[in-house]
């Protein structure tokens, strides 16, 4: 249990997606704007990374891996796959991706139009790829710790552009000197919330 909450502690605030690494900034960038989108892609997002980085451990150590088919007998535990990490990986983002556009798509066609082509987008979205790559670099000990480093990288995306799409809706009424207006002040403010971020790397978990 301890090593669960160390694992999503870390995911959300000292190993942000956003903020440590800066993955899936292209999408960041364009969709807070408003709080409302931000969050339906945000909560994609997060959807996405809890069900594919539970799937991709299972095939990364039952099947890519080198000695991953060792199950099927002794003449498999030297087959090695790990070239098809990327291939696989994004496979598996892509056909989750698809899901949720549909859904989206029949229950809330108003976010659908809102996010436009940012929500396909989610497949080559780095911060989804990204958490399947360091799930496969950290080695976790279990799925179960996989699956809660996907929720604490999800939700920890989803705080940082939500975070962002408030304090852009408030710069709308702020006096901000014309050549910063737009993307200038949202990098500087996506600088400093980053240093802020860089205060949880002291946590000892």
């Amino acid at each position: 249990m301890e090593e669960l909450l160390s694992t999503f502690v870390r995911a959300v605030f000292v190993d942000n997606m956003i903020f440590a690494y800066y993955l899936g900034m292209c999408s960041f960038l364009a969709v807070s704007k408003n709080v409302k989108t931000a969050l339906g892609l945000g909560i994609a997002v997060t959807f996405i990374l809890v069900c594919t980085l539970p799937i991709n451990y299972m095939l990364e150590n039952y099947v890519l891996k080198e000695g991953a088919l060792s199950w099927l007998g002794a003449g498999y535990a030297e087959v090695n796959l790990s070239f098809l990490s990327f291939l696989i990986f994004i496979a598996v983002i892509a056909s989750f991706t698809q899901l949720v556009e549909m859904v989206v798509e029949r229950f809330a066609p108003a976010l659908y139009a809102s996010l436009g082509i940012f929500l396909p987008l989610i497949a080559v979205n780095c911060a989804i790829l990204g958490g399947s790559l360091f799930m496969q670099q950290k080695a976790f000990a279990h799925v179960g710790v996989a699956t809660v480093y996907g929720l604490g990288s999800g939700l920890g995306w989803l705080l940082a552009i939500v975070g962002m799409a408030a304090i852009r809706e408030k710069l709308t009424y702020s006096n901000i000197p014309k050549p910063l207006k737009g993307l200038g002040i949202t990098f500087i403010i996506t600088g400093l919330m980053g240093i802020g971020f860089m205060c949880f790397s002291g946590l000892k978990i």
